[in-house]
């Protein structure tokens, strides 16, 4: 099958999933979705892997790839092009997950996006620049994401427990967890996925927090952490001197009612007449606009390869 020479694989990747779809391709197809990425192994050789599943599934002959993956800080786009010699791919565009990101949410325009998840990146676009703030990793960073709500609200368990401070009823979900709250740090140091697992209590602080001055405490100061990252992210950029910035809030701790407000009401003290923006779209979106980007400071984040150059 021939595709038009527009004909593009664009990816969107997070360890939690991957989205894919072709443009350029026959009527009616959209694309599809699959398990996501290994963190832990270098991540272009599990794209060309990925590539060569998806064009071996649908049969299909893009000339372009494009992907937005987490861990891609540094994408080598020519090696990924040597490992996909053998295919219709001539051209490879990659890019971080953060980048995409943005794309898929403000395009090429200038503004910025806090996307948090389990982690928590920011990024802000200005006339001239870009400026990424956080997205650390759970050890040097991720203040304000699903983990770092986690825990805190582990600590706090533990502090009512001990009577250090005041009692929880963060203190009764550990319980409901645990058949001995006194080794409950031991089995969690021992799991492998335990950053995900610490994150997961993210959505049970939010549940709590109803009831709870030391959940809603927590889900403030989170809340907190993030704004203080968009502030900076904007002036870092000469956004935000003489009127709010466009901001998007991304992830599933913005899902959070109390997190949501509290930020918008953190911005507001800094611009009176700050409003939250829509996004536009998502990540696959973003990374299927990776091709075509122009003229844009986002461009210094995006690495090309070309068998033709």
């Amino acid at each position: 099958m021939s595709e038009s020479v527009n004909s593009v694989l664009a990816i969107d990747c997070t360890k939690d999933g991957t989205a894919w779809s072709i443009s350029g391709a026959k009527p009616g197809f959209t694309g599809g979705s699959g398990p996501g990425l290994d963190a832990g192994r270098p991540i272009e050789p599990q794209l060309i892997d990925l590539v060569g599943a998806i064009l071996d599934e649908t049969g299909l002959r893009p000339q372009a790839f494009a992907c937005g993956a987490a861990g891609l800080h540094r994408p080598d786009a020519d090696a990924a092009l040597a490992g996909l010699r053998d295919t219709s791919i001539e051209q490879v565009v990659l890019a971080d997950h953060a980048t995409t990101r943005y794309l898929g949410a403000l395009g090429d325009a200038e503004g910025v996006m806090v996307d948090c998840g389990t982690s928590v990146v920011t990024l802000a676009v200005g006339p001239g620049e870009i400026a990424r703030v956080d997205g650390w990793g759970w050890l040097m960073g991720g203040s304000g994401s699903a983990f770092w709500i986690g825990r805190n609200a582990l600590e706090a368990a533990m502090r009512g427990y001990d009577g250090r401070r005041e009692s929880t009823v963060l203190t009764d979900m550990l319980l409901d967890d645990f058949d001995d709250l006194e080794l409950a740090y031991m089995e969690l140091e021992a799991d492998p996925d335990r950053v995900a697992r610490v994150a997961s209590y993210a959505s049970r602080v939010d549940e709590a927090a109803v009831t709870d001055p030391v959940a809603r405490n927590i889900l403030d100061k989170a809340a907190a952490h993030l704004s203080e990252s968009v502030v900076a992210a904007a002036y870092r950029v000469d956004l935000g001197r003489h009127e709010p910035p466009t901001v998007c809030a991304l992830g599933t701790t913005f899902e959070s009612d109390r997190v949501r407000a509290r930020f918008v009401d953190f911005l507001t003290m800094n611009w009176p007449a700050f409003e939250l923006s829509t996004p536009l779209s998502d990540g696959l979106h973003g990374a299927q606009r990776l091709v075509s980007l122009g003229d844009s400071p986002l461009s210094a984040r995006v690495f090309r390869a070309d068998r033709h150059r």
